[in-house]
């Protein structure tokens, strides 16, 4: 015989609860209807969970072993099994005429997708831009021109031409959906999908618009305004929610922009810090001296120290990438010293002096 307990995998001390649990869980996972789905270990659940939610079935069962109607000998169907109150336990199962009818709908929705009604979702659409290296830093803001699929400007995604009403759509009775029924080893099993005439809405336009001819969406040109925030890598992808491609009486898709950030001749950027090369003369090195250089803010004054080594680094604070409130990173300027390829005969008598005093 089989152990109901077991075939449900709880105790024999298991709750109601906790075998409501276990059901919907190998429910979902054996359902017939789903992809890799057991008919056959279905039916076995389904059985063991008709008996072990009804309290005087698992009476009998756990006493006797099977069920009995009434006293008499083993309940209709098979292995004992009681179909006709299979619906006990469960919230929106209805009895129907030579048999039981589920709702798929209403019972199932969780384990195939939700409600019927559950509003579709637009195309997600993508765009590239390309940046500057300040732009990247700084931040900017775009305007760009793209065509997409948008609510009908003109009759604001209704469908219906101006000035005229929307009537009840015949083919689903202006319910917004349409049942449909197919018999089962377990009885008649009702599904429910969207009208595809209406979509959904239970209402169709008397008269259609010419424009989306009904659609309630229309291929068109619109502007979208990008703000790239400060501090943006190349690479990197900025979701705009909603702003993808529209679909009737749905939500719209999300619009992707991939930044493409331009290199800079003068700056590389190390995390929140940028990178600049100062070349100097051989005697600064020596002597020390001041230099102009070129920041992203204009121009600042930076002082060499004398005896400075080639790659030593230098840091202007707060001249580099901006990120936080209101931070920014640092600006460093690696020292490389320029080392003469000729030499002139009075320098190199100088140098040999220099040698001389043992530098």
């Amino acid at each position: 015989m089989k152990n109901y307990y077991d075939l449900l995998g709880v105790t024999k001390t298991a709750s109601e609860d906790d075998i409501k649990k276990a059901f919907r869980k190998l429910a979902h996972k054996y359902h017939p209807d789903k992809k890799g789905g057991d008919e056959r270990r279905f039916k076995e659940v389904s059985e063991a969970y008709a008996v072990l939610s009804d309290k005087k079935k698992r009476a009998e069962y756990d006493t006797y072993g099977k069920t009995f109607a009434g006293g008499g000998g083993p309940q209709g169907g098979f292995a004992g099994f009681d179909f006709s109150n299979f619906s006990q336990g469960f919230d929106g199962f209805a009895q129907g005429s030579g048999g039981v009818e589920f709702d798929i709908g209403d019972i199932f929705g969780e384990f195939f997708g939700g409600s019927p009604r559950a509003k579709s979702r637009g195309r997600d659409i993508s765009i590239d831009i390309e940046l500057s290296f300040r732009e990247a830093i700084f931040g900017v803001e775009r305007h760009v021109l793209i065509a997409k699929t948008t609510v009908c400007p003109d009759c604001d995604g209704a469908g219906a031409a101006k000035g005229s009403k929307m009537i009840s759509c015949g083919t689903c009775n202006g319910k917004g959906e349409v049942r449909e029924s197919r018999n089962t080893f377990f009885g008649t099993f009702t599904s429910a999908r969207v009208c595809s005439y209406c979509r959904g809405r239970g209402e169709i336009p008397e008269k259609s618009c010419d424009t989306c001819r009904g659609e309630g969406v229309a291929k068109k040109q619109a502007e979208i305004h990008i703000v790239v925030p400060a501090g943006v890598s190349d690479g990197e992808m900025i979701r705009l929610p909603q702003m993808g491609e529209a679909v009737a009486d749905g939500v719209a898709g999300d619009l992707y922009v991939k930044l493409h950030v331009q290199s800079d001749k003068q700056f590389t950027r190390d995390g929140n810090n940028l990178l600049t090369v100062l070349p100097i003369k051989l005697t600064d090195a020596l002597l020390g001296g001041e230099y102009r250089i070129r920041t992203l803010d204009g121009e600042e004054t930076i002082t060499v120290s004398a005896g400075v080594n080639n790659g030593e680094v230098l840091r202007i604070r707060g001249k580099g990438v901006p990120h936080g409130r209101g931070a920014r990173g640092d600006l460093l300027v690696r020292i490389d010293v320029e080392f003469p390829k000729k030499l002139s005969r009075s320098a190199r008598e100088l140098i040999e002096k220099l040698r001389g005093e043992g530098l």
